[in-house]
């Protein structure tokens, strides 16, 4: 039995608000193709709200989440399910550990340089970037979701260093306080920023500043890396550092501004308690105008 919904049972999904009309539009669709597997309806509603991700592809996977969960509210009824999606992410293996050159390594920039960096992504060298952080990175390797970036750093043909950089989390109090965006323009702007997710500087790699040396050369180029890769730039970087086990020198050597910490809860909490170590949030610009763009969504 399908629910009556109305504006006091509003609901939000992934930035989009739906609307008592966008619920009739989807049981007109679903009535009116009863032909149409979940997925050919997913691709027909995104089409119809020209719901798409910045580099113009369909939300199709987003689409079929959302509707997900309108029929467990009991406000549509899907057709069966004709079967289940392939996930490569559901049994994916852990990367193996690298066979790699261990000899350490004892300089200085200046006689480690030049350097090359690689953006890895998409390409026959994420494997070896995703082994090196699975094994010598404290967190380990985690499949990002969403739009991210992979580099390799190499001094000759030698590995010595790798980041990740991901889509920017949905909400950070410090963060949004500072750009001084609302809820609309940060559901709106958020994929104009990313974070730094991993960074990871090989254990018997010693090189004195060389990590301030390292974001200094990726934040000369990310925003040209990632618009040629999703079809637009990035104005802000972010990453969070696990005060328990850092102090964020090297991002304080290179100019990164400090926030403020976070509260601990994380982004799914609803006891409003501490659950997790308090992560430092640290900051830098990527454009003169950033805040501007961000709030306005101008580019």
């Amino acid at each position: 039995m399908l629910h009556m919904f109305t504006m006091e049972t509003q609901i939000t999904y992934r930035g989009k608000t739906i609307t008592s009309e966008d619920i009739a539009f989807i049981r007109q669709l679903i009535a009116g193709n009863p032909q149409y597997s979940r997925c050919r309806l997913s691709e027909k509603l995104c089409t119809a709200w020209d719901w798409r991700q910045a580099n113009g592809q369909l939300k199709a996977m987003v689409c079929r989440c959302m509707m997900l969960e309108l029929e467990r509210r009991g406000l549509i009824k899907l057709p069966p399910r004709r079967q289940t999606p392939h996930n490569p992410l559901a049994n994916r293996r852990k990367p193996s550990k690298p066979d790699i050159d261990e000899t350490p390594v004892k300089t200085t920039v200046k006689q480690i340089t030049p350097l090359e960096i690689h953006q890895v992504r998409r390409t026959g060298s994420e494997k070896l970037f995703n082994s090196l952080v699975e094994h010598y990175h404290y967190l380990g390797y985690t499949q990002p979701v969403g739009e991210h970036l992979k580099y390799m750093v190499y001094a000759g043909e030698k590995p010595i260093a790798c980041f990740a950089f991901s889509s920017a989390p949905r909400h950070i109090g410090v963060r949004d306080r500072f750009i001084g965006w609302d809820k609309s323009l940060r559901q709106q702007n958020l994929h104009l920023m990313a974070y730094n997710s991993r960074f990871l500087v090989l254990p018997w790699v010693q090189v004195r500043h060389l990590a301030s040396h390292l974001l200094g050369k990726i934040t000369s180029r990310i925003s040209t890396d990632w618009q040629q890769l999703y079809n637009h730039p990035v104005y802000y970087l972010e990453t969070f550092v696990d005060t328990e086990r850092f102090l964020g020198t090297c991002y304080k050597a290179a100019n990164w501004t400090y926030l403020g910490k976070t509260t601990g809860r994380g982004k799914n909490d609803h006891t409003n308690r501490q659950n997790r170590s308090l992560k430092a949030v640290w900051g830098y610009p990527l454009h003169r105008k950033f805040k501007k763009l961000l709030c306005e969504g101008q580019g």
